[in-house]
């Protein structure tokens, strides 16, 4: 089998392994979040901001604390991901002008004619937009970690002027979780990153490096030791 029938073959073969399992990750999240590492940290952040918001005069600072870590891990990933698209952005164009012809194919180095720029151009891409997707969600990240920073120290208990609805802690407990989701998202676009980056040099290492990572982020995004028994009547709300 050449080269192309393997890159027709195995490439969207682990393309649709990795959207699969992500697809499963998304539904466990959703119906069976006690299954789940992002699930249970879910539920737990929201007892966290329960607790903080509990008495905010003693622990707001730690709150604040708190949450500016999870603003500075969100900000390297984000400052990671752009430094990345910028380097392989300069990659791509700087490899299209080499390779330019006198038929002026100056800037993408493009024809439908050549399959191996045109192939080659696709792999670059496709881990740009990756490290684009994880510079968004980590973006969107550190927006939501800044505005519960701010919500998490209001002493809700104490302000009754509110005519229509008030804060609460499952609101703000909500705000982070869209934080520590948006974080992950970012992440799972950095691992996403990697087959991708293997497919330069050909199929099989792709295909072979997504069996290996869903292999892996199985073990990371599951739990199998439980300190408590979930309650079965939870609802899709428990992990905001």
């Amino acid at each position: 089998m050449e080269n192309n029938d393997l890159d027709y073959v195995l490439v969207p073969a682990g393309l649709v392994v990795m959207v699969v399992y992500h697809v499963w990750l998304i539904y466990e999240i959703r119906h069976k979040p006690a299954s789940t590492v992002v699930g249970m940290n879910a539920i737990n952040r929201r007892f966290w901001v329960t607790s903080m918001m509990e008495d905010t005069q003693k622990t707001g600072v730690l709150a604040v604390q708190t949450l500016r870590n999870n603003i500075m891990a969100s900000t390297l990933l984000a400052s990671t991901a752009i430094m990345l698209s910028s380097l392989i952005a300069v990659l791509m164009t700087s490899g299209a002008r080499s390779t330019s012809t006198a038929n002026d194919h100056h800037w993408i180095g493009l024809t439908f004619g050549e399959g191996t720029k045109l192939r080659l151009t696709i792999k670059f891409f496709s881990i740009l937009v990756c490290f684009l997707v994880s510079f968004l969600m980590n973006i969107q990240s550190i927006r939501y970690y800044s505005h519960a920073s701010m919500l998490i120290n209001v002493p809700y208990k104490k302000i009754t002027n509110f005519t229509s609805q008030r804060l609460t802690a499952d609101y703000v407990g909500s705000t982070v979780n869209l934080g520590s989701y948006f974080w992950s998202l970012g992440l799972h676009a950095f691992y996403f990153s990697f087959p991708l980056f293997l497919w330069l040099f050909g199929a099989i290492p792709m295909f072979i490096c997504t069996i290996l990572l869903v292999f892996m982020l199985y073990f990371l995004d599951v739990t199998f030791d439980l300190g408590w028994v979930p309650d079965t009547n939870a609802t899709d709300e428990e992990t905001g």
